[in-house]
């Protein structure tokens, strides 16, 4: 069958597309989404929505828009909704920008999740605040592991 994804971020014609289960995510980019901006490279895709593990230049050029192929890649399709990174954009940044909306989006049915992603958001922001720590890397590293374990949703999975 078919699934609708909105394709969105550094790419010239963002838009909802319809396109069958499978098909290259980086076809998707390049034909429905007329490829990157001028001058720019891809860097990253957040294939399934915001909550979506992220895939690289490279495991976007292998994956297919279905649920077997970006689980293989260790990302899912989540919703559909398909945010192009390109080589303009940081990471860290935009590690900023999500974690700020989870940690005030939380449903705060689990504890893990509900005091987790605000603890993520205060150790992130105070990296790039220029106040972070090097042990900060690995305690963000260990509060997402943990919460991913006891979180009921896949939402830190």
């Amino acid at each position: 069958g078919t699934k609708l994804f909105s394709l969105s971020g550094n790419v010239v014609t963002p838009g909802n597309f319809e396109v069958p289960l499978g098909y290259p995510l980086i076809d998707l980019i390049n034909k429905e989404g007329g490829g990157m901006r001028p001058g720019r490279k891809l860097k990253a895709v957040i294939p399934g929505g915001s909550s979506a593990p992220v895939l690289n230049a490279e495991e976007v050029a292998k994956a297919g828009l279905d649920y077997e192929s970006l689980a293989g890649l260790g990302s899912m399709l989540g919703s559909g909704a398909v945010i192009v990174i390109d080589d303009s954009q940081c990471m860290v940044d935009m590690l900023g920008v999500l974690m700020h909306f989870y940690s005030h989006e939380s449903c705060g049915q689990c504890t893990p999740c509900r005091e987790g992603t605000g603890w993520l958001n205060k150790i992130l922001f105070s990296i790039l605040e220029g106040r972070g720590r090097l042990q900060d890397i690995d305690l963000l590293i260990k509060v997402a592991d943990n919460s991913s374990r006891c979180s009921v949703c896949a939402l830190l999975l």
